[in-house]
């Protein structure tokens, strides 16, 4: 069990480089492929940034604990700056329709590759704790331009990076939008044994154990609900009822210990997904009153 857990743990923290076929969810893998990637697995290709903004745009490459790759959208007499995040397995293309919407609300946005995602540099995922200091540095690099009202947004893996660098490095955003966070690694790891209809205990454990060891760090102290506790700018939460990789017990633990403002929107008939895609008219309703309301 310790051999299979250690290696569904380094495919699970690193994507490979070659163009081999992503592993597809666990509702539509046959019975024997289940049983071929809950032993083996999941095969992840390193994400490619497969579409680009509309408007004219700076490639910009940062310094952090790794060197990350981000797209810089100037709004001309903006209102502020939205910092963007992507959610695990994802990249900074993947925000493209969101920065969309907050251009339109008279922002400047920047869109960030994390560690091994796009084109930052290697092709490991810490699922949001090395990708802290990449927030960081991001917002650094934006507040040194003289941007005084920075918001961050994040989704998923984006938004538990969020919390744990405010958690870590007591950043000072003027607001935040997380969607659907996990309430921790731990949890998050469970879930995805669940939704494969397998027994969670004891792999789950041995997973978060070795992808820990494998990275540098104590998997099971990486708990979003507790970066909470020292997060006191105003936040605004957003879940999808139907979410399978998050439960909504893990939503009411993070939304009770925010310390600040705060507001919370769950929208029906959604799952672990873009939410702006499922609810356009909703999101952007919520959003822009969060936003307008600071």
């Amino acid at each position: 069990m310790n051999i299979i857990a250690f290696f569904h743990a380094y495919k699970f923290t690193h994507f490979t480089e070659n163009n081999s076929e992503k592993t597809k969810s666990p509702e539509k893998l046959s019975a024997i492929d289940k049983a071929k990637t809950i032993f083996f697995g999941v095969n992840n290709p390193k994400p490619k940034n497969n579409k680009f903004p509309t408007q004219q745009y700076q490639t910009l490459k940062l310094k952090s604990n790794k060197e990350i790759e981000c797209w810089f959208i100037k709004t001309k007499n903006s209102n502020g700056t939205v910092i963007l995040f992507h959610g695990y397995g994802g990249e900074k293309s993947s925000m493209i329709e969101r920065s969309n919407e907050f251009i339109k609300l008279g922002f400047s946005t920047m869109l960030v590759d994390f560690m091994g995602s796009g084109n930052s540099q290697g092709n490991q995922t810490t699922i949001g704790f090395e990708e802290a200091e990449q927030v960081k540095t991001s917002f650094d690099y934006i507040t040194k331009t003289g941007e005084k009202n920075i918001y961050l947004f994040g989704t998923s893996m984006g938004a538990v990076s969020i919390m744990k660098s405010i958690n870590d490095y007591k950043i000072t955003p003027k607001g935040i939008i997380i969607e659907c966070p996990f309430g921790s690694m731990y949890k998050t790891v469970c879930a995805r044994f669940k939704k494969m209809n397998a027994p969670t205990f004891p792999m789950a454990g041995l997973l978060v154990f070795w992808g820990g060891i494998q990275n540098g760090f104590w998997g099971f102290n990486h708990d979003p609900s507790e970066y909470a506790k020292n997060i006191s700018c105003p936040v605004l939460l957003l879940y999808g009822e139907k979410d399978k990789s998050v439960s909504i017990e893990e939503i009411d633990i993070i939304y009770k210990n925010l310390k600040g403002q705060k507001r919370i929107n769950i929208y029906k008939d959604t799952g672990h997904e873009n939410y702006l895609i499922k609810n356009k008219i909703q999101w952007t309703e919520d959003v822009s009153g969060f936003i307008n309301s600071l």
